[in-house]
């Protein structure tokens, strides 16, 4: 008996077009080239969505390390106070901190500078 695949493939294809939607020329409009596209698109996903993650440590330490210095600090030096004075601020808040309340990261500083004095 023979079977046409005719609907199954026809909505196959345009499901797969439709999230090939925004891509440029006959990437979004041939069913190979967009299939083709989609699947590396797929894994630059994958792979970013772990990437983003390192990228915003990365971007937090800086800010951090920026805020400790105009405290006469460094960064390890400004972790390592913390760590010793029991302070358990993740990295997020401190940067936020850093940016938007330089007073309140100031006292942490201090903190910080106080426990590795004592």
């Amino acid at each position: 008996m023979r079977v046409k695949t005719g609907t199954v493939r026809h909505r196959r294809h345009k499901k797969l077009l439709k999230q090939a939607r925004g891509f440029y020329s006959g990437r979004r409009k041939h069913f190979r080239k967009a299939k083709e596209q989609l699947e590396r698109s797929m894994v630059y996903a994958y792979r970013d969505r772990r990437q983003k993650k390192r990228d915003f440590r990365r971007l937090w330490i800086v800010r951090i390390n920026a805020a400790a210095r105009l405290n006469g600090m460094n960064y390890s030096t400004f972790m390592h106070g913390l760590k010793v004075a029991n302070i358990e601020l993740d990295r997020k808040i401190l940067a936020d901190m850093a940016m938007n309340a330089p007073a309140a990261f100031t006292k942490v500083a201090e903190a910080s500078k106080t426990a590795l004095l004592a």
